[in-house]
């Protein structure tokens, strides 16, 4: 595995990989994310994304004794604000080892830690906001330059070190779910062949236009993408991409119903197993206006033909687009349900004037599904 040292901190090593090697996707399969109170669940599909991501996708990983303890996934992309392109680093994966921990030592062993702890915190804050050290190439300094990350509202442990690294707080964004019991196929919506793929590209383009953070590196991942036509005319489109968790916790009462009662109950069963929830991600949503009443129709066509009963898509909740979903009461009851606290985008402008910064907080963000499964 290609490795670079970057930090060396007494038994403490940080270093830059450009390729995943067996113990940080087995690190990251075992991780269970989310925070203390909300949502958490484990990714099943692991090696499967990372190799999906291919060259872009680099890692920072951190080793105490050449033994590994945690890692930060760093993706490098282009993304498109208010059609404006720029290049950006998405912070992909954190996953700390549970065993990397200082709680239980005796006091003046605590304190001589914690001093150590934060010396170290301090370099690795300082990787972190600089985009030379995150992508290792000298010319990520000059030109406008993005870091952002996804970061739960419940997890105050990452919201703080995104806060210590200098990132700013930009948008929120909410978990739409859409489930069927006996999802039905249309015979107005079909797969897109790859021929016709450009030509979509170019409607959600023109739909995204006034957004920010919007990438178009995984709309057609596996040319799972869908449309519903009317007339001839495309008038909405879903990106498909099948995922797994492992579910270990969904907090409130609806949250309990599902983790202990519905998935013993054979019908509900369909829509939510805990130890193996498959679900299909519904990503890079497109509808024309004026028709946006169509889209459980398009949602339900794609659940019947990939054979899944549930889907997921995250969306800005100050956008279109959600309040459309919000407010349609054909989503299924897996919606009704869900009771997920809102995900917060941070980000972390480098080489931009205050005016190109300030449309990143004034429009939506655009949310990667792919960023998520």
């Amino acid at each position: 595995m290609d490795q670079e040292r970057i930090i060396d901190h007494k038994k403490l090593e940080i270093r830059r990989t450009r390729k995943a090697d067996d113990d940080i996707i087995s690190l990251l399969k075992e991780t269970v994310l989310g925070s203390q109170g909300g949502i958490r669940y484990s990714m099943q599909n692991t090696a499967e994304r990372i190799k999906a991501y291919g060259d872009g996708l680099s890692f920072m990983a951190l080793f105490k004794r050449d033994s590994l303890k945690g890692v930060i996934g760093l993706c490098r992309r282009i993304t498109k604000n208010r059609n404006e392109k720029i290049s950006s680093v998405y912070l992909r994966y954190l996953a700390v080892q549970s065993a990397f921990q200082t709680e239980k030592a005796p006091e003046k062993r605590r304190e001589r830690l914690t001093l150590a702890g934060d010396t170290f915190k301090q370099k690795i804050l300082s990787v972190i906001r600089d985009p030379r050290q995150v992508t290792g190439e000298e010319e990520a300094a000059s030109g406008p330059h993005v870091m952002y990350a996804y970061v739960e509202s419940r997890n105050e442990r990452s919201r703080n070190l995104v806060n210590q690294a200098g990132y700013e707080y930009i948008r929120s964004f909410l978990t739409v779910a859409f489930s069927r019991f006996n999802p039905r196929t249309n015979d107005h919506v079909t797969r897109l062949t790859p021929g016709e793929e450009k030509a979509m590209s170019r409607l959600l383009d023109e739909q995204y236009g006034d957004y920010c953070f919007y990438t178009d590196e995984f709309t057609f991942y596996d040319h799972r993408y869908y449309v519903l036509k009317k007339e001839g005319e495309i008038i909405a489109g879903v990106g498909a991409i099948p995922a797994q968790y492992r579910v270990v916790n969904v907090p409130g009462i609806w949250g309990w119903l599902m983790m202990k009662v519905l998935p013993h109950v054979p019908y509900y069963r369909r829509l939510f197993r805990p130890e193996e929830f498959r679900y299909i991600i519904f990503n890079a949503i497109y509808c024309r206006q004026g028709h946006e009443g169509r889209l459980p129709d398009l949602f339900e066509a794609v659940c019947a033909g990939e054979g899944y009963n549930t889907a997921l898509t995250w969306l800005d909740d100050h956008s279109r687009l959600f309040e459309t979903l919000r407010t349609n009461r054909r989503m299924g009851v897996l919606n009704r349900m869900l009771n997920a606290k809102p995900g917060l985008v941070y980000a972390l402008f480098t080489g931009m004037t205050q005016e190109e910064t300030e449309k990143f907080y004034d429009s939506p963000a655009y949310i990667s599904g792919f960023d998520f499964s």
